[in-house]
C-alpha cells in the first residue's frame, strides 16, 4: 500500500507542478507538460511491478501511435477558444474530438495490420 502511495503522491506532485509553473509562464508550463514525465514514470511503474520488458516495449510502442493523436486536443482548444467558443464547450468538445481520433488511429493501425 505504500508502494502505490508513493506513486500516486510523485504522479501528483508531476501534475501540481506543471499547473503551478503555467500560472507563471505558458511558455515553461508547457515545456514541462510536454516532456512525456507521465510516460516515463508509467514505464518505470511497470518495469519495477512486472520485469517485463515485453510488456514494456508494448507501453512504449502504445504511447508512441497514441500521441498522434492525442495532439488533435492541443490544435482543436485554441482554435476553439480564440473563436469565441466557451471554455467548457470548447473542452468537451476538443476531448471528444481526441476520442474519435484515438479510434480512427486504432481502426487504421488495424488495417495496417498493427495491433496495439
Amino acid at each position: 500500500m505504500l508502494y502505490a502511495t508513493l506513486k500516486v503522491l510523485l504522479t501528483s506532485v508531476l501534475v501540481v507542478a506543471v499547473s503551478e509553473t503555467a500560472k507563471r509562464s505558458s511558455l515553461f508550463g508547457a515545456v514541462l507538460a510536454s516532456v512525456p514525465l507521465v510516460s516515463v514514470l508509467a514505464i518505470i511503474w511497470l518495469y519495477i511491478d512486472t520485469r517485463d520488458v515485453e510488456k514494456i516495449a508494448g507501453l512504449a510502442t502504445g504511447i508512441f501511435w497514441l500521441v498522434l493523436p492525442s495532439l488533435v486536443l492541443f490544435v482543436a482548444l485554441p482554435l476553439l477558444l480564440r473563436n469565441g467558443v466557451d471554455f467548457y464547450a470548447s473542452l468537451a468538445l476538443s476531448i471528444a474530438l481526441t476520442v474519435s481520433a484515438y479510434f480512427a488511429m486504432i481502426y487504421a493501425l488495424r488495417l495496417a495490420g498493427i495491433e496495439l
